[in-house]
Protein backbone atom coordinates (compact mmCIF):
# COMPACT_ATOMS: atom_id res chain seq x y z
CA UNK A 1 0.00 0.00 0.00
CA UNK A 2 1.38 3.62 -0.77
CA UNK A 3 0.51 6.34 1.28
CA UNK A 4 1.88 9.87 -0.09
CA UNK A 5 1.85 12.83 2.35
CA UNK A 6 1.66 16.42 1.19
CA UNK A 7 2.76 18.92 3.27
CA UNK A 8 4.93 21.92 3.64
CA UNK A 9 6.60 20.24 6.76
CA UNK A 10 7.60 16.84 4.76
CA UNK A 11 10.79 16.73 8.05
CA UNK A 12 8.12 16.64 10.64
CA UNK A 13 5.75 13.42 8.71
CA UNK A 14 9.61 11.78 8.09
CA UNK A 15 10.93 11.65 11.65
CA UNK A 16 7.72 10.05 12.94
CA UNK A 17 7.98 7.44 10.55
CA UNK A 18 11.54 6.18 11.56
CA UNK A 19 10.48 3.93 14.67
CA UNK A 20 8.21 1.45 15.43
CA UNK A 21 5.63 -0.63 13.52
CA UNK A 22 5.34 1.43 10.66
CA UNK A 23 9.03 2.20 9.98
CA UNK A 24 9.60 -2.05 10.15
CA UNK A 25 6.32 -2.14 7.33
CA UNK A 26 8.44 0.54 4.95
CA UNK A 27 11.61 -2.21 5.40
CA UNK A 28 9.15 -4.86 4.77
CA UNK A 29 8.02 -3.55 1.87
CA UNK A 30 4.37 -3.98 2.86
CA UNK A 31 4.04 0.05 2.87
CA UNK A 32 5.33 2.33 1.01
CA UNK A 33 5.90 5.98 1.97
CA UNK A 34 6.26 9.38 -0.42
CA UNK A 35 6.63 12.01 1.63
CA UNK A 36 5.73 15.10 -0.93
CA UNK A 37 7.26 19.00 0.32
CA UNK A 38 3.90 21.33 -1.31
CA UNK A 39 6.74 24.14 -1.75
CA UNK A 40 8.36 21.98 -4.46
CA UNK A 41 5.65 23.08 -7.05
CA UNK A 42 5.86 26.75 -6.09
CA UNK A 43 7.48 29.46 -8.29
CA UNK A 44 7.78 32.53 -6.49
CA UNK A 45 11.31 32.91 -4.92
CA UNK A 46 9.42 32.81 -1.99
CA UNK A 47 7.64 29.43 -2.29
CA UNK A 48 4.49 30.87 -1.36
CA UNK A 49 1.55 28.32 -0.36
CA UNK A 50 -1.22 30.44 1.06
CA UNK A 51 -2.74 34.30 0.24
CA UNK A 52 -5.11 35.91 1.73
CA UNK A 53 -8.85 35.01 1.63
CA UNK A 54 -10.64 37.22 -1.03
CA UNK A 55 -13.79 39.05 0.46
CA UNK A 56 -11.49 39.81 3.59
CA UNK A 57 -11.49 37.98 7.04
CA UNK A 58 -8.84 36.62 9.18
CA UNK A 59 -5.98 34.38 8.46
CA UNK A 60 -4.87 32.77 4.94
CA UNK A 61 -5.81 30.44 2.60
CA UNK A 62 -3.65 27.86 1.02
CA UNK A 63 -3.41 28.40 -2.97
CA UNK A 64 -5.14 26.10 -5.52
CA UNK A 65 -2.21 25.28 -8.17
CA UNK A 66 0.69 24.08 -5.92
CA UNK A 67 -1.51 21.58 -4.19
CA UNK A 68 -3.39 20.73 -7.39
CA UNK A 69 0.83 19.82 -8.80
CA UNK A 70 1.21 18.23 -5.70
CA UNK A 71 -1.77 15.75 -6.25
CA UNK A 72 -0.79 15.12 -9.91
CA UNK A 73 2.77 13.81 -9.19
CA UNK A 74 1.27 11.78 -6.47
CA UNK A 75 -1.37 10.06 -8.95
CA UNK A 76 2.08 8.88 -10.79
CA UNK A 77 2.10 6.40 -8.23
CA UNK A 78 -0.70 4.57 -9.17
CA UNK A 79 -3.34 5.28 -11.52
CA UNK A 80 -6.54 5.65 -9.33
CA UNK A 81 -5.23 6.78 -5.81
CA UNK A 82 -8.01 8.09 -2.80
CA UNK A 83 -7.22 11.81 -2.40
CA UNK A 84 -8.05 12.94 1.58
CA UNK A 85 -7.83 16.39 2.27
CA UNK A 86 -7.62 16.01 6.78
CA UNK A 87 -9.77 18.87 7.93
CA UNK A 88 -12.11 19.92 10.76
CA UNK A 89 -15.01 19.63 8.68
CA UNK A 90 -14.40 16.59 7.17
CA UNK A 91 -16.20 13.63 8.68
CA UNK A 92 -15.01 11.49 11.84
CA UNK A 93 -11.98 9.42 11.15
CA UNK A 94 -12.88 5.83 13.11
CA UNK A 95 -12.03 2.35 13.02
CA UNK A 96 -14.51 1.98 9.99
CA UNK A 97 -13.22 4.60 8.04
CA UNK A 98 -9.15 2.93 8.52
CA UNK A 99 -10.90 -0.36 8.09
CA UNK A 100 -12.23 0.94 4.35
CA UNK A 101 -9.07 2.87 3.80
CA UNK A 102 -6.83 -0.23 4.25
CA UNK A 103 -8.15 -1.71 1.00
CA UNK A 104 -7.32 1.31 -0.76
CA UNK A 105 -3.72 0.41 -2.83
CA UNK A 106 -2.90 4.01 -2.45
CA UNK A 107 -3.98 6.94 -0.30
CA UNK A 108 -3.34 10.95 -0.92
CA UNK A 109 -3.21 12.68 2.37
CA UNK A 110 -3.26 16.49 1.85
CA UNK A 111 -1.90 18.22 5.18
CA UNK A 112 -4.06 21.42 5.19
CA UNK A 113 -2.70 24.54 7.10
CA UNK A 114 -3.83 27.80 8.40
CA UNK A 115 -7.88 28.67 7.58
CA UNK A 116 -8.02 26.08 4.87
CA UNK A 117 -7.78 25.01 1.42
CA UNK A 118 -8.97 26.93 -1.37
CA UNK A 119 -12.75 25.51 -2.20
CA UNK A 120 -11.68 24.90 -5.70
CA UNK A 121 -8.90 22.60 -5.19
CA UNK A 122 -11.23 20.50 -2.96
CA UNK A 123 -13.85 19.97 -4.78
CA UNK A 124 -11.34 18.90 -8.56
CA UNK A 125 -9.37 17.38 -6.50
CA UNK A 126 -10.22 15.91 -3.21
CA UNK A 127 -12.57 12.38 -2.53
CA UNK A 128 -12.50 13.04 1.06
CA UNK A 129 -12.34 15.13 4.12
CA UNK A 130 -11.71 13.47 7.23
CA UNK A 131 -11.58 14.73 11.01
CA UNK A 132 -9.73 13.00 14.10
CA UNK A 133 -11.92 15.34 16.09
CA UNK A 134 -14.15 18.40 17.24
CA UNK A 135 -11.07 20.29 17.82
CA UNK A 136 -8.28 22.53 15.87
CA UNK A 137 -4.97 21.51 14.94
CA UNK A 138 -2.26 24.00 13.49
CA UNK A 139 -2.06 21.37 10.77
CA UNK A 140 -3.21 18.33 9.09
CA UNK A 141 0.00 16.54 9.80
CA UNK A 142 -0.65 15.17 12.84
CA UNK A 143 -3.99 13.98 11.81
CA UNK A 144 -2.04 12.42 8.84
CA UNK A 145 -0.05 10.25 11.04
CA UNK A 146 -2.79 8.87 12.89
CA UNK A 147 -4.66 7.83 9.90
CA UNK A 148 -1.47 5.95 8.60
CA UNK A 149 -0.81 4.54 11.80
CA UNK A 150 -4.63 3.05 12.33
CA UNK A 151 -4.80 2.00 8.31
CA UNK A 152 -1.31 0.50 8.43
CA UNK A 153 -1.56 -2.05 11.70
CA UNK A 154 -4.79 -3.48 9.38
CA UNK A 155 -2.79 -4.06 6.82
CA UNK A 156 -2.32 -8.02 6.78
CA UNK A 157 1.14 -8.80 7.83
CA UNK A 158 2.30 -5.78 9.39
CA UNK A 159 1.23 -7.12 13.31
CA UNK A 160 3.26 -9.85 14.42
CA UNK A 161 -0.22 -11.41 16.18
CA UNK A 162 -2.51 -11.91 13.18
CA UNK A 163 -5.68 -11.64 15.71
CA UNK A 164 -4.27 -8.31 17.20
CA UNK A 165 -6.51 -6.18 14.53
CA UNK A 166 -9.41 -7.91 14.88
CA UNK A 167 -9.49 -8.21 18.60
CA UNK A 168 -8.98 -4.09 18.97
CA UNK A 169 -10.68 -1.96 21.33
CA UNK A 170 -14.30 -0.85 18.40
CA UNK A 171 -13.21 -3.77 16.03
CA UNK A 172 -17.28 -4.84 17.12
CA UNK A 173 -17.68 -1.45 19.27
CA UNK A 174 -16.94 -2.96 22.29
CA UNK A 175 -13.67 -1.62 24.54
CA UNK A 176 -11.09 -4.31 25.36
CA UNK A 177 -11.28 -6.12 28.96
CA UNK A 178 -8.34 -5.36 30.83
CA UNK A 179 -5.55 -7.11 30.55
CA UNK A 180 -2.67 -8.20 33.13
CA UNK A 181 1.07 -9.51 33.20
CA UNK A 182 3.77 -10.06 35.56
CA UNK A 183 3.89 -9.58 38.87
CA UNK A 184 0.63 -12.36 39.47
CA UNK A 185 -0.01 -9.78 42.97
CA UNK A 186 1.29 -6.11 42.91
CA UNK A 187 0.55 -3.37 45.55
CA UNK A 188 -2.18 -5.93 46.96
CA UNK A 189 -4.12 -6.67 43.70
CA UNK A 190 -4.37 -10.02 42.12
CA UNK A 191 -5.25 -11.16 38.99
CA UNK A 192 -8.16 -12.81 38.52
CA UNK A 193 -8.14 -16.65 39.33
CA UNK A 194 -9.64 -17.53 35.94
CA UNK A 195 -6.72 -16.26 33.60
CA UNK A 196 -4.76 -18.86 35.29
CA UNK A 197 -7.30 -21.71 35.54
CA UNK A 198 -6.35 -22.97 31.59
CA UNK A 199 -10.27 -23.28 30.40
CA UNK A 200 -10.16 -21.39 27.71
CA UNK A 201 -14.09 -21.15 27.23
CA UNK A 202 -14.28 -19.71 30.56
CA UNK A 203 -11.43 -17.35 30.05
CA UNK A 204 -12.94 -16.63 26.38
CA UNK A 205 -16.18 -15.58 28.45
CA UNK A 206 -14.65 -13.53 31.82
CA UNK A 207 -12.69 -10.83 28.63
CA UNK A 208 -16.41 -10.49 26.78
CA UNK A 209 -18.56 -9.93 30.44
CA UNK A 210 -15.77 -7.46 31.01
CA UNK A 211 -15.28 -5.85 27.76
CA UNK A 212 -19.61 -5.51 27.92
CA UNK A 213 -18.93 -3.68 31.44
CA UNK A 214 -15.98 -1.65 30.88
CA UNK A 215 -17.94 -0.66 27.35
CA UNK A 216 -21.33 0.28 29.32
CA UNK A 217 -19.49 2.12 32.16
CA UNK A 218 -17.46 4.59 29.66
CA UNK A 219 -19.04 4.51 25.99
CA UNK A 220 -22.58 3.06 26.17
CA UNK A 221 -22.89 4.78 23.33
CA UNK A 222 -20.85 2.26 21.46
CA UNK A 223 -23.16 -0.64 22.93
CA UNK A 224 -25.96 0.64 20.59
CA UNK A 225 -24.01 -0.43 17.67
CA UNK A 226 -22.71 -3.34 18.78
CA UNK A 227 -24.09 -7.06 17.56
CA UNK A 228 -24.20 -9.84 19.86
CA UNK A 229 -24.54 -13.75 19.22
CA UNK A 230 -27.32 -15.45 21.02
CA UNK A 231 -24.82 -17.09 23.10
CA UNK A 232 -22.96 -14.03 24.15
CA UNK A 233 -26.80 -12.77 25.09
CA UNK A 234 -27.22 -15.86 26.85
CA UNK A 235 -24.26 -15.32 28.57
CA UNK A 236 -25.24 -11.44 29.74
CA UNK A 237 -28.38 -12.39 31.11
CA UNK A 238 -26.91 -14.94 33.40
CA UNK A 239 -25.26 -12.37 34.92
CA UNK A 240 -27.71 -10.01 35.62
CA UNK A 241 -26.74 -7.61 31.96
CA UNK A 242 -28.91 -6.29 29.33
CA UNK A 243 -27.40 -5.88 26.07
CA UNK A 244 -29.00 -2.62 23.95
CA UNK A 245 -31.33 -3.22 21.17
CA UNK A 246 -28.83 -2.87 18.31
CA UNK A 247 -27.09 -4.78 15.19
CA UNK A 248 -28.53 -8.18 14.55
CA UNK A 249 -25.22 -10.73 14.45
Amino acid sequence: MIFSVISIFPALVEACMQEGIISRAVREGLVELDIINLRDFTFDKHRTTDDRPFGGGEGMVMTPEPLSLAVKAAREKSLQPRVILLSPQGRAFDQGAAEALSSEQHVVLVCGRYEGVDERFREHYVDAELSVGDFILTGGELPALMVIDAVTRLIPGVLGCTDSADRDTFSRNLLKHPQYTRPRKFEGSEVPAVLFSGDHRKITEHRFLESFRRTAERRPDLLRRASFSIEEKRLLKKHGLNPPKGKQP
